[in-house]
């Protein structure tokens, strides 16, 4: 048998060679768990690599090419082990020399070293079994949840549902299995115009994390159920807001999903104090990205507008990451197709300076964005706002954009607003104001 340095720690904490793992079991070789009389043999070590996807690995088992586990392990004339498919490929590329020593060979053979090969095998095997038993434990748990649901009431119903979101969250398999056994139906009975804030955080903590089919989404736009999760949005905790927002997207995506949901006073204003709460910085993205899907209805639009999210949201981008303000200037430049939004963004003081700020910062989303905006606001009153948008450093910020390898149409526009801007100076006047020293840094 080839010596290799590798160890592998035994269940005692020992270093053990494989011949000591193999014959005293502790890997499986000598009769692990569950895997007598051949079983693992059945068991398709390729779909058990792909499934466990384990993050540690004992290095033995690792080929030293690939750095994957090995299922095919063969053996030089070196002692050193590879796959076989990666050892082969080595010396169809004219290689005749060991990869790990650089040593030439003085013998091309494969050997196939059945003793690790068995090893992985049984190795992966165990773990294989571990996983499915685990999860047949954790599904099973899941299932005993759900009867119980069905019978308690008041502090005990709470108390089975925080087990049931411990599972869940920690446990991909028992998704299935909630989903499966009729969880959905029975949690989202659960959700009504008496339901207490208790009940529904804990249930809208759940839902979030299943798979929810067409049925599943228009049962719970009910009223009485989405009012509910409004509530919720207003006086929840920060995890119960990020919950509801994100439930909500998700019966945006329904097919049959009904604008008039997400049309309400209440709950836009609820995102807009999400957005805007500094102490919960956790729900800048699931906040803007609902309000993102929703003003993507042109019916709802007005009602953004005349809640006043435009000045609160310009008055924000300073403060944001860049995922956060692309999704911020993504809404305020749809806001700016209608008209109430044009004026709204023109009656905003800090609207020109933060646009010009942003141009050629972040992204080119970004900057494709914040000059759509400008170009609303400058077509306005093009005399009075394109002097304000010039003195802040527009012009300069213009020409790099020109400048620039950014997408020919940005480049285009920007050629357009710098047009539009140089119509209230001379020549000479004009390049002194597009001097990149003016810019806003």
């Amino acid at each position: 048998m080839p010596v290799f340095s590798s160890r592998i720690d035994g269940a005692d904490g020992q270093v053990l060679d494989l011949d000591t793992a193999v014959k005293d079991g502790l890997l499986g070789g000598g009769g692990g768990v569950g895997f007598g009389g051949g079983f693992a043999e059945k068991l398709d070590l390729k779909k058990m690599i792909e499934e466990l996807n384990l993050p540690e690995i004992p290095s033995v088992f690792i080929c030293p090419i690939s750095l994957e586990p090995m299922e095919d392990p063969v053996t030089l004339c070196t002692g050193q082990t590879y796959e076989r498919s990666n050892i082969l490929k080595w010396f169809s590329l004219g290689h005749f020399t060991c990869p790990t020593t650089m040593q030439e060979l003085w013998d091309d053979s494969l050997t196939p070293n059945n003793t690790l090969h068995r090893l992985v095998h049984t190795w992966f095997s165990q773990k294989y079994f571990q996983m499915k038993k685990k999860s047949e434990d954790v599904s099973g748990m899941a299932s005993e949840i759900l009867d119980t649901l069905k019978k308690v009431k008041g502090q005990a119903r709470v108390l089975s549902l925080k087990e049931l979101r411990r599972v869940v969250t920690a446990h991909a398999i028992t998704r299935k299995t909630v989903v499966d056994n009729g969880g959905v139906s029975l949690l989202s009975s659960l959700l009504g115009p008496y339901t207490s804030h208790a009940i529904g955080s804990e249930v809208v903590s759940i839902l979030v994390h299943l798979k929810l089919d067409s049925s599943s989404r228009l049962n719970l736009m009910q009223p009485a159920k989405i009012s509910l999760m409004v509530d919720m949005l207003n006086e929840g905790s920060i995890e119960t807001k990020i919950n509801c927002t994100r439930l909500i997207e998700l019966l945006m995506e329904e097919e049959n999903f009904q604008v008039e949901i997400v049309s309400s006073h209440s709950l836009l204003v609820a995102l807009m104090k999400m957005v805007r709460d500094k102490r919960l910085p956790n729900g800048n993205l699931p906040g803007l990205s609902l309000l993102k899907s929703i003003c993507l209805h042109k019916q709802v639009r007005f009602l953004i507008v005349s809640i006043g999210a435009i000045p609160q949201l310009v008055e924000l981008l300073p403060e944001l990451n860049p995922n956060c303000l692309e999704l911020a200037l993504f809404i305020l430049d749809t806001l700016s197709t209608i008209r109430e939004g044009k004026l709204a963004l023109s009656n905003c003081s800090k609207t020109i300076p933060n646009m010009v700020r942003v141009l050629m910062r972040v992204s080119e989303n970004c900057t494709q964005h914040a000059l759509s905006i400008l170009w609303s606001v400058c077509k306005l009153s093009p005399q009075e706002y394109s002097l304000i948008a010039v003195d802040v450093g527009l012009a300069a910020k213009l020409l790099l954009v020109i400048q620039s390898g950014c997408n020919p149409s940005l480049k285009q526009q920007s050629a357009e607003l710098l047009k539009l801007c140089s119509l209230n100076y001379s020549d000479s006047i004009f390049i002194s104001k597009c001097k990149l020293t003016r810019t806003i840094q």
